[in-house]
């Protein structure tokens, strides 16, 4: 299986639709395309070049979350990798066709048919020379699960992994094609989380700059680290601002 493109889909509920759209329309210093689906609850957060790699969906349960779109070329030969795997279908979409498939730690995520995304978005530059873009999705593991949930994603994948600064942060290896990188994080032994959830994160050239623009549209911090700080945005979603270069991931 080849990925050929990722899209990385923030879920929100429907009460908290309009507004999170908003928010994270102004950090990604994008356009909202017009609305799609059988209940117009799909759109995607426009670049103002290259192709979409973030999109925004209305759910009708639950407290929504992130979760992974996986474009390839056959969707139901690669769920079928993904089972030999130790994945799991959790529903077998007719409109729009895609698959949802958990992950062996519960990572849900979805695998479409490619459309012949390939132009990455450039980083924007705002006021003040900071350069940043949303172009990871980190995905966290409950420590049991960890080992098994790290072999699933590189023999899925194909991408090996790579060391960070951080023992419990373990990166796929990039792929420069692809607009969105995966970061697989291992939660500290008092998470009570049973299954792997997601969140994103930004690359920016001056973190301290990029969280105040944030602060003005109603972000807030949570912690501080020395080359990222963790984010909750207007509705207590969080995310993490991170001193990656823009350009590449790195």
């Amino acid at each position: 299986m080849e990925i050929r493109w990722l899209t990385a889909f923030l879920d929100f509920p429907a009460e908290q639709f309009g507004a999170e759209v908003t928010f994270w329309r102004a950090i990604a210093g994008s356009t909202v395309s017009p609305p799609r689906g059988e209940h117009r609850e799909f759109a995607s957060l426009e670049p103002f070049n290259g192709d979409p790699h973030l999109r925004v969906q209305r759910v009708d349960a639950g407290p929504g979350g992130i979760h992974l779109d996986l474009h390839v070329d056959d969707p139901r030969s690669a769920t079928a990798e993904a089972i030999a795997l130790g994945a799991t279908v959790v529903r077998d979409h007719a409109e729009p066709a895609h698959i949802s498939v958990a992950s062996p730690a519960g990572f849900v995520f979805c695998l479409v048919e490619w459309q012949g995304e390939s132009v990455r978005s450039r980083p924007i530059r705002w006021p003040g020379d900071t350069i940043s873009i949303i172009d990871q999705v980190c995905i966290d593991i409950p420590a049991e699960l960890h080992e098994r949930e790290v072999a699933f994603w590189t023999r899925f994948t194909g991408m090996p992994t790579e060391p960070t600064s951080r023992p419990e942060l373990l990166r796929l290896r990039r792929d420069h094609a692809l607009a969105v990188g995966i970061l697989l994080q291992r939660n500290g032994p008092d998470d009570e989380a049973t299954v792997a959830t997601g969140h994103l994160d930004l690359a920016a050239t001056a973190v301290e700059d990029e969280v105040a623009r944030h602060e003005d549209w109603g972000a807030r911090v949570v912690e501080e680290f020395p080359t990222w700080t963790v984010m909750s945005d207007p509705m207590g979603r969080r995310y993490c601002i991170t001193s990656r270069n823009p350009r590449t991931g790195e």
